[in-house]
């Protein structure tokens, strides 16, 4: 995969891109500014990048305005937040678009290699990739959303997991339930979701948007 890391501490840009390049991906480009991030992002429209929030100029919300701009330009423009706290407004204006390919970590999951890695890759795939605790904090102050009413707690619980980025067969691992249960649950649950026109991968996207984006 082609990447632009956008960081401004110095050994956490680093430190993330010698981990990158050493799973076998390039770093085509590093940014420390939301500028020079827009600026990368346009350049080298990477297969994904990895964007703080908070940047220079001004510590706010440079990198997040960054990415949304590229977004808007470049649509589905894979990007995985990292924050180093949970910033509810900041995650939700970037699932506001309804696509995939979205991702937001806090940081201190940058050390969970593994981790870290496969949610890069989820997110370049079109898929997302969404901290436990910033579900937990989303799904803390909202009101169900049309059709996620209608699940059951267990496959309310399927949904969760699948917006952590799980496979059926993690999921089914968690759950202490076989892949053909897993299975089944999904197949009723984008179903009640109204998602029964498109293959699998893009119902799956579709439906941990919508428990990720309720009102």
């Amino acid at each position: 995969m082609r990447i632009v890391v956008a960081e401004d501490l110095y050994l956490l840009r680093d430190g993330m891109v010698r981990l990158i390049e050493a799973c076998g991906h390039e770093v085509v480009a590093t940014a420390a500014t939301g500028p020079e991030t827009l600026d990368a992002l346009r350049t080298w429209r990477p297969d994904v990048s990895v964007i703080d929030v908070r940047m220079p100029p001004n510590q706010s919300d440079e990198g997040l305005q960054a990415a949304l701009a590229a977004r808007r330009e470049m649509p589905v423009l894979p990007v995985l937040i990292l924050s180093q706290h949970v910033e509810q407004l900041y995650a939700r204006e970037l699932l506001a678009d309804g696509s995939g390919g979205v991702g937001y970590l806090l940081k201190e999951s940058v050390f969970d290699a593994d981790q870290f890695i496969g949610a890069l890759e989820r997110v370049a795939a079109g898929g997302t990739a969404m901290d436990p605790a910033v579900i937990a904090k989303l799904l803390s102050t909202s009101s169900p959303s049309r059709g996620l009413e209608q699940l059951t707690e267990r496959e309310y619980s399927v949904l969760g997991l699948m917006a952590e980025g799980l496979s059926n067969q993690a999921i089914g691992r968690r759950l202490f339930l076989s892949d053909s249960a897993i299975s089944k649950y999904t197949t009723t649950m984008f179903g009640k979701l109204g998602l029964n026109d498109d293959d699998d991968s893009n119902r799956r996207v579709r439906a941990v948007l919508t428990y990720l984006n309720q009102p």
